[in-house]
């Protein structure tokens, strides 16, 4: 299956992950002023109807400009939006993307990570173009790093003062899940003798 022009919806237990609506915009002020989403992400901190059109409208703007997917994760009964996530295409052309994640605080510790990372992982690596997909967490968000492990994700290592959160500088881990029938850890062509 080759990278998608138009946004899919994608759906697994308790969980649609689908394109953003306006009627989203309740989901992105309620995270305003959330202590880490705003940090991280682009949500807006203002809280202002306006600004979280104007979020939205980005995340339609990610497909179009070929830098990924922007996924509201809804409740699959009532179709409300408890979060975001996303596949990030910067390095696609080395076989890898990276995927983030965030559910507002009311909506946390009910499944709804796990069952979004499964959905959209499942996805992306039946993509002919993804042989890897890699996320990164902090060491202290316990509930993020579990969920990418109950879905297959392997800790690979702590990157030291990897990105910015805020105005200070954070430790990573590395988490990645590869497309296992793509991948040999065989030996490389033979190296061509010197002269």
């Amino acid at each position: 299956m080759m990278l998608p022009n138009q946004m899919p919806r994608l759906e697994y237990g308790r969980v649609v992950l689908r394109a953003f609506e306006s009627r989203d915009a309740t989901l992105v002020q309620s995270v305003a002023d959330d202590a880490l989403i705003p940090s991280i992400t682009t949500v807006p901190s203002s809280g202002t109807h306006e600004d979280a059109l104007a979020f939205i409208a980005r995340q339609h703007h990610r497909l179009a400009a070929g830098t990924g997917y922007s996924f509201a994760v809804t409740d699959s009964v009532s179709d409300v939006a408890v979060g975001q996530i996303g596949l990030w295409l910067r390095d696609i052309d080395q076989g890898r993307v990276t995927t983030g994640y965030w559910v507002a605080p009311a909506h946390r510790r009910r499944g709804y990570v796990t069952a979004a990372l499964h959905a959209l992982a499942t996805w992306a690596l039946e993509l002919e173009e993804v042989e890897r997909l890699q996320l990164y967490v902090e060491p202290w968000n316990r509930g993020s790093w579990q969920a990418a492990e109950r879905c297959g994700f392997q800790r690979e290592g702590l990157l030291r003062s990897w990105q910015a959160v805020g105005e200070a500088r954070r430790d990573m881990f590395v988490y990645s899940k590869i497309n296992e029938s793509r991948f040999s850890q065989g030996p490389g062509p033979a190296p061509t003798p010197g002269r």
